[in-house]
């Protein structure tokens, strides 16, 4: 197991390409293999929230009170139905904290103090952004210890990435220095298609060990889950996007190991 805690953000500012999906079931995952997890929804639609069966009418302190310095780390997290995983929830009052903290001295840094207030152990929190590269996803990203990047296996899936990069390095160079890519990983990979093979062939040649070996396949209990208010690993637990999320949270660990081996 790492031998400390460590804050992810899974961002990819095109939606639909399985990144609360992934949020929520790597978080499962990781916490079955026996970590500690705290799950932070950051994107107003508030899926994550609903994908571990947290109803909107419960979502009483939520990250909106996080960002605005009206609720603590703890005093937002609620448990979940998982063991060892705790989750921050989130409501549609996020989609007005860009007007709301305006040109604020220090409005990047908002997620990055609250989550980081007190000593957080062995706990990994991993932070599911909105589909979007504003301010939200730039308090993620100056938060994170690393950035996790789900890419559909579809065509143009690259060229989404591009304008990604470009602002992983800004953040790097002026709020964050020690954030750094865990790597991309392939979703909804369709095996019969032809093009979803193409795409995963072009993308391990242009971006090389960066992408997991781990595909996550387009499964529909990946699909359905989320209406039961429940993870993939929880509704059924043999699926072959439950095993793939197992599989992506052990070499996950296993890379994060070995970066801090070296």
């Amino acid at each position: 197991m790492p031998g400390k805690g460590r804050i992810i953000a899974i961002a990819n500012q095109k939606g639909g390409v399985g990144k609360t999906t992934t949020a929520v079931n790597l978080a499962v995952a990781l916490a079955d293999s026996g970590h500690t997890v705290r799950l932070v929804d950051l994107d107003p639609q508030g899926n994550a929230s609903t994908g571990m069966g947290i109803a909107a009418d419960d979502r009483d302190v939520t990250t909106y009170d996080l960002l605005t310095g009206e609720a603590t780390r703890d005093d937002a997290s609620v448990s979940t139905s998982v063991d060892r995983l705790s989750l921050i929830p989130a409501t549609a009052d996020l989609s007005s904290l860009d007007l709301e903290l305006g040109v604020s001295s220090g409005r990047l840094h908002r997620l990055r103090t609250a989550l980081r207030a007190t000593a957080d152990g062995q706990t990994i929190t991993i932070i599911d952004c909105p589909p979007t590269l504003g301010l939200l996803t730039l308090n993620a990203l100056v938060a994170a210890d690393g950035l996790l990047v789900p890419l559909q296996t579809e065509f143009y899936a690259l060229e989404g990435l591009s304008q990604l990069m470009l602002t992983l390095r800004e953040v790097r160079r002026s709020a964050n220095p020690a954030l750094r890519l865990d790597g991309v990983v392939l979703t909804m990979l369709d095996g019969r298609n032809n093009l979803s093979q193409q795409v995963e062939a072009d993308a391990r040649a242009t971006l090389g060990g960066v992408v997991f070996d781990t595909i996550i396949p387009r499964n529909v209990r990946l699909s359905e889950a989320p209406s039961h208010g429940l993870s993939a690993l929880r509704y059924d637990p043999q699926s072959r996007g439950s095993q793939a999320y197992r599989a992506l949270a052990a070499e996950y660990l296993g890379r994060i190991d070995n970066k801090r081996g070296t």
